[in-house]
């Protein structure tokens, strides 16, 4: 399971950077500079665009990491630019891209804590699916809307990616 929803992750993600090209494709149609996109928010009181990548990101490496006891690679936060979203996506799908099944055994009775948890524990199952999942997937739709919203032609299909279809 832990694997499975690792690899859904690693697609969103290779998603979000073809979000991304449709965004500097539609910022060159009109023209204006793509890194407009960086600052822009649904709701006054939401996280911008550029925090919500980094959120997806770091959720996606970090619940690999905490389930798997391989140390994640740390990113500073500084991203400036849509190149440099893109960069840091790129840098945690490949990342992600070493991981196997076999890295997950025993995940599920991990303990699991933050430090904005206030000294509290989750299992590893707990997290992954209470916390992890339900969090990327919150974030990385975020990207994907905030876009939208503003905008940049995309769809479903393009939300979706490639699907395993197979003729029955």
């Amino acid at each position: 399971m832990y694997f499975k929803v690792l690899c859904q992750m690693k697609k969103q993600l290779h998603q979000a950077t073809k979000w991304f090209d449709a965004a500097e494709a539609y910022a060159q149609s009109k023209p204006f500079d793509a890194n407009v996109f960086l600052s822009c928010r649904l709701a006054p009181d939401q996280l911008p665009f550029t925090t919500q990548v980094q959120i997806a990101s770091d959720t996606a490496k970090l619940m690999a990491s905490r389930l798997s006891g391989k140390e994640a690679p740390k990113h500073a936060d500084d991203e400036k630019t849509l190149a440099d979203l893109r960069t840091r996506i790129t840098d945690v799908i490949a990342y992600l891209e070493g991981f196997t099944a076999q890295d997950f055994e025993g995940a599920g009775t991990k303990v699991i804590s933050q430090p904005r948890w206030q000294g509290k524990v989750m299992s590893g199952e707990a997290y992954f699916l209470e916390h992890a999942t339900p969090n990327f997937f919150f974030h990385i739709s975020h990207i994907y809307a905030i876009l939208r919203h503003n905008g940049v032609p995309l769809g479903k299909k393009d939300y979706l990616g490639p699907l395993s279809l197979q003729e029955p």
